[in-house]
């Protein structure tokens, strides 16, 4: 349409003299040339149209922020303020204790040596099967034979250190010459306790000529008389010593010791004789009489020093038993050396054994680093061995659910694959762990895995209901609230919907209402239509609480506070759950 297009252009040209003369009266001072004629299209009136449209946009992004502030912090919502409820259902209810753990050998052990060495042998590879006892290599090590002899030797010093604290009877007999001693007195090495004689047996030492050497022998039986109690008595010569005993008329004499018994009556330095006889049956006589002897007497010495704590059968003339003990000393040091000593020699011996090396367990050989000529070191741990055929699964449960669990009861547990396996607890920890909001208890599971399906580090995810209950009244965790009443007593309630006060409501004191706080955390009062009725609380999941005494089921309750929008948008301002 020609026409048209001409008629809508020729209308802004007949309206640009007066504008372009409106410009002009409003600067009448200066003379200027004549602009040229512009189309209302042009450049500056659209300069000046972003311009606006972008004061506007500014405006609006200020004004709705502000707008926002104020909406969100300083304007009470209305709308915020709407109570939200649910229904009390009859539902079945469960306490389920449920996780997961980590799987890992019943038994482990692993082999570092002490010391270094050369691998002469290896018996075993990694994967194979081994039977504890079994040989699994051969490392020769100079070092560590030196190192358990020295150990050794030093344990055997403390050892004869600490025996020497108690002083003994070297042998039996009777105590002469005893000293005293007073508790707690200090006494050095060497310090004489007393004279130890051993009376069981006398001898007595003769002199007879040489004309009857070859008449006396060792071992030859011999009659000796005691005139003090006119008795003889059954002897023997126990020793023939070829010295040379002048006489004053001579004559040359040699020794013999004789030894006889004592009855318990005899004592040294009594007149004695004895008569011996030949092969030929004729007597031989000693050049004279002798006096009888103890047969052994000893000075008994202390081999240690230190403080008397103790005696034992320490009298004059008392008679005592090889290895009695007669005095205790003390230390204060010798335990403790020898303990030190002990694990010093502990770890040499482990050292030993670590190079002949025998399997400690039934198990499989995890890992090998042996090779033959190998050189090893200090510190090198060279097999580990696992025995797989039990496994332990360690779980936390936490302080609702510990009382339902048992040693020796069942669990079922399953695998990454889904695959189910029973483990028993064999360990319930007494001492809980404390974290955040809760407190766990540790328990130790274990599973057979005698198929070798399970591997060491598997996840293990276990599941056990703990309790149950069957159609029971539940309602949602958040309507439990925990009050005080106007007498202060803790109350467990409900607030439930109601046009009236129910019989068994109870007044809560107002500061545990909430009032004056926000409104998401104040409770709802009868202006909202709400009243607390005390209920008495069972099992609870994740979700829900079972309620035992208090509350029947279809009852509408409390469960929070929303904006009215959650029921589908459609802004009724309560949701029914």
């Amino acid at each position: 349409m020609p026409d048209v297009k001409d008629t809508q252009t020729a209308a802004p040209a007949q309206e640009a003299p007066a504008a372009q003369e409106a410009v002009q009266t409003a600067v009448p001072a200066q003379e200027t040339p004549k602009p040229t004629m512009k189309k209302p299209g042009g450049k500056g009136k659209k300069k000046m149209i972003k311009r606006l449209i972008a004061l506007a946009v500014i405006a609006a992004i200020v004004g709705g922020t502000g707008f926002g502030m104020w909406y969100l912090v300083f304007r009470e919502d209305k709308a915020a303020s709407q109570p939200l409820t649910d229904v009390a259902g009859i539902n079945t209810i469960q306490s389920v204790v449920q996780g997961y753990g980590n799987a890992v050998p019943k038994e482990s052990a692993a082999i570092t040596l002490n010391a270094a060495g050369t691998v002469q042998e290896v018996y075993v590879s990694v994967g194979q099967t081994v039977f504890a006892g079994q040989e699994l290599y051969t490392i020769d090590s100079q070092t560590a034979r030196d190192n358990l002899q020295k150990a050794q030797d030093e344990m055997n010093k403390l050892l004869e250190e600490a025996n020497n604290l108690t002083v003994r009877a070297p042998f039996a007999g009777k105590l002469m010459d005893v000293q005293e001693f007073q508790p707690d007195q200090e006494v050095t090495e060497g310090t004489k306790v007393a004279t130890l004689v051993n009376d069981r047996k006398l001898k007595l030492s003769l002199y007879f000529s040489y004309a009857y050497e070859n008449d006396i022998r060792t071992g030859q039986s011999v009659q000796v008389t005691i005139p003090a109690v006119m008795q003889a008595f059954d002897g023997r010569v126990e020793k023939i010593n070829k010295v040379s005993y002048i006489s004053p008329e001579g004559g040359v004499y040699f020794e013999a010791v004789i030894v006889f018994d004592n009855p318990g009556t005899l004592t040294e330095k009594m007149d004695a004789s004895a008569v011996l006889t030949t092969a030929d049956g004729a007597d031989i006589y000693p050049y004279q009489n002798g006096q009888t002897q103890f047969y052994e007497t000893r000075d008994i010495l202390t081999k240690a020093g230190g403080p008397i704590i103790g005696q034992g059968n320490l009298l004059n003339h008392a008679n005592v038993g090889e290895g009695e003990a007669l005095l205790y000393l003390g230390s204060s040091t010798i335990d403790e050396k020898i303990q030190t000593q002990q694990e010093t020699l502990d770890k040499a011996m482990e050292a030993m054994g670590n190079f002949n090396a025998v399997a400690p367990i039934d198990g499989q050989v995890f890992s090998c680093t042996l090779e033959p000529g190998q050189n090893v070191k200090e510190g090198d741990t060279v097999i580990t061995i696992s025995n797989t055929t039990t496994m332990v699964v360690d779980i936390q449960v936490d302080s609702r659910n510990i009382g339902f669990i048992q040693a020796g009861m069942t669990m079922e547990l399953t695998d990454d694959y889904g695959n189910p396996v029973m483990g028993t607890v064999t360990n319930v920890a007494m001492q809980g762990e404390v974290g955040t909001g809760t407190t766990t208890y540790p328990v130790t599971l274990e599973v057979d895995n005698s198929g070798g399906t399970i591997y060491n580090g598997s996840w293990l995810n276990y599941k056990l209901v703990t309790a149950e209950s069957v159609d029971c009244v539940t309602v949602p965790n958040q309507c439990i609230k925990r009050v005080n009443d106007v007498n202060g007593e803790k109350q467990t309630v409900v607030f439930i919907q109601a046009g009236s006060k129910p019989d068994n409501a109870v007044e809560v004191d107002p500061s545990s209402m909430g009032e004056g706080a926000s409104t998401s955390e104040r409770l709802p009062t009868a202006a909202d239509g709400f009243w607390p009725v005390p209920v008495t609380t069972g099992l609870s999941d994740v979700y829900n609480c079972e309620i035992t005494e208090g509350l029947e089921a279809g009852t509408t309750v409390f469960t929070g506070w929303g904006s009215g929008m959650e029921d589908g948008m459609s802004g009724g301002g309560i949701m029914i759950g």
